[in-house]
């Protein structure tokens, strides 16, 4: 589990390191869409419950079965 989380966490920090790069080389353009608006830290704050909603899921029905697995 702790090499899944790692695995995903590395992913992670790869793609904001690439779009924080991206958004350095964009600043002279104006902002358009949801970032003009500023709704798009809503939308990045509704995508972070729902995965961590699920990872939780994930990790309590993980320890379920083990405990199953465990008793039978």
């Amino acid at each position: 589990m702790k090499k899944l989380f790692t695995t995903l966490l590395s992913v992670l920090l790869v793609f904001v390191a690439g779009a924080q790069e991206h958004i350095a080389n964009d600043t002279a353009t104006a902002q358009t869409g949801l970032r003009a608006d500023g709704k798009i830290y809503v939308v990045v704050a509704v995508i972070v419950t729902i995965l961590l909603g699920l990872y939780i899921y994930v990790i309590r029905l993980d320890r379920k079965i083990s405990r199953l697995e465990k008793n039978a």
